[in-house]
């Protein structure tokens, strides 16, 4: 006659079978609606018969003793139950006990009738907790009672007494720890994956949300061109390409008045949703102070103060605004801790702006902002980026830098902003090869054409490639 250890083991051994049978059964298709807690009758049939067939493997994998057998059968009914109700435990119960009565031996009635038990009292526990799944340690109690129950019943209907007895004496131990570690075991595998599949629900969710507030952040920034289709003595493209869903990164321009357009763009320091944010109140700010008789530094220290009002998460704005005169090409700027702007003359210059050392927004308020100026020939472009140009990076960690910026700009001089725009965006993806894309690019290039007659000139000399 085998001893306790020798049961035992050869019973977790089928535990381990059943375990593993069932953690793939939950991660399938099928299991779906069961995890999600409203299965199908079509559901429910196929938990019994699947349920119902461990029980048959339990059996079958059973330690055989005196006619009868050492097992852990009960297990599947009660998981059945567990999973969908009282009538699909019954189920796989049903089909467990029978295939254990037409075996047959002394604890026949008591082993059948526990199995059938064993599937609707986990159903009923199904109940009892509306549908959610029992804690660790309730699933060990109720496999140990199922287990008790079943050599109460073994004991009691079995025939011969001195048999079942014996029977119940070396089986009592290894089935209680046995059935108990697989109610265990089944029951973390199925919470592990319940618990896995709200994650991915919640992310999901999050992502939708995230797309939508892209397009609406995308919808904030305008992106209808030309942008000054009326005035001819202008050119203008942008571009934003967020590194992640939503970003800090904006632009944005606007007439004054008749002779005069507003040019602001701007980088949120951090990323994701609480730089979206401050994107957008920077936004409104600039176009809420924007004003013909002030000039840009006016303008940077107002949003500046309002920024900087209860700064509680610590969040500032780089920016560079600037008023073009349509008439005479005269730009006036400020510059507010942000990459200078390149200037690209049609004669072939290429000069950085600069800085005016001026202070981020949003730092601290009162600070006195400082306007500087240039004047645009026909022909010259004004390029403003974000630090996601320059701070670009390749696999090696190189940044793209300011000289490969002014090196991709130059042979574009003399072409329209929607081709300078797309090469220098085509030249920092190139340098960046497969290294991921570590913050938003912004790009917005100005060129200015005087009168209708320099830009038929200037057309005509980008069209003849000089």
């Amino acid at each position: 006659m085998p001893d306790d250890v020798s049961i035992l083991v050869g019973l977790l051994q089928s535990v381990s079978v059943i375990m593993v049978l069932a953690f793939v059964l939950t991660r399938s298709r099928l299991f779906a609606n069961i995890l999600d807690g409203r299965p199908t009758a079509r559901d429910k049939a196929v938990i019994i018969a699947v349920f119902g067939l461990f029980s048959i493997y339990g059996t079958l994998s059973g330690i055989p003793m005196l006619g009868s057998f050492i097992t852990i059968r009960d297990l599947g009914p009660a998981l059945a139950g567990l999973l969908a109700g009282p009538l699909t435990g019954l189920g796989a119960g049903l089909l467990g006990g029978a295939h254990r009565f037409s075996l047959g031996g002394p604890t026949c009635y008591g082993c059948t009738l526990s199995t059938i038990v064993a599937g609707l009292v986990g159903g009923l526990v199904h109940v009892r907790l509306g549908g959610r799944l029992p804690s660790l340690g309730q699933a060990v109690a109720l496999a140990l009672g199922i287990e008790g129950f079943h050599m109460l019943s073994g004991l009691i209907l079995g025939q011969p007494y001195e048999t079942a007895l014996a029977v119940v004496r070396a089986a009592t131990v290894p089935m209680l720890v046995s059935n108990a570690v697989g109610m265990a075991i089944f029951v973390c595998i199925v919470r592990s994956e319940i618990e896995a599949r709200e994650t991915r629900r919640v992310k999901e969710a999050i992502e939708g949300e995230l797309r939508v507030a892209r397009d609406i952040q995308m919808g904030i920034v305008p992106r209808i061109f030309p942008a000054f289709p009326n005035r001819p003595e202008v050119e203008l493209y942008a571009i934003l390409d967020s590194a992640k869903e939503v970003g800090g990164d904006f632009y944005d321009y606007y007439a004054l008045d008749e002779d005069r357009i507003f040019l602001v763009i701007g980088d949120v320091s951090g990323k994701g949703v609480p730089a979206s944010l401050v994107m957008a109140v920077t936004m409104t700010l600039f176009k809420a102070y924007a004003r013909p008789e002030r000039s840009p530094a006016e303008v940077a220290a107002k949003v500046n103060d309002k920024l900087a009002e209860g700064n509680d998460t610590g969040l500032f704005v780089t920016a560079f605004c600037a008023v073009l005169d349509l008439k005479t090409g005269v730009v006036r700027y400020a510059n507010a801790g942000h990459n200078p702007p390149l200037v690209l003359r049609g004669a072939g210059e290429a000069d950085f702006l600069p800085r005016l050392g001026g202070l981020v927004l949003g730092a601290m308020p009162a600070y006195p902002y400082r306007t500087g100026s240039l004047t645009l020939a026909a022909g010259d472009t004004l390029v403003l980026y974000t630090d996601g140009v320059t701070e670009a990076m390749d696999v090696t960690l190189a940044l793209f830098g300011e000289e490969r910026l002014r090196a991709a700009c130059l042979p574009e001089r003399r072409r329209a902003p929607t081709v300078l725009v797309d090469t220098l965006l085509g030249a920092v993806r190139e340098y960046a090869g497969a290294a991921p894309q570590s913050d938003d690019i912004t790009i917005l290039a100005l060129r200015y054409l005087g009168n209708g007659q320099a830009r038929v000139a200037l057309d005509a000399v980008a069209g003849s490639g000089i």
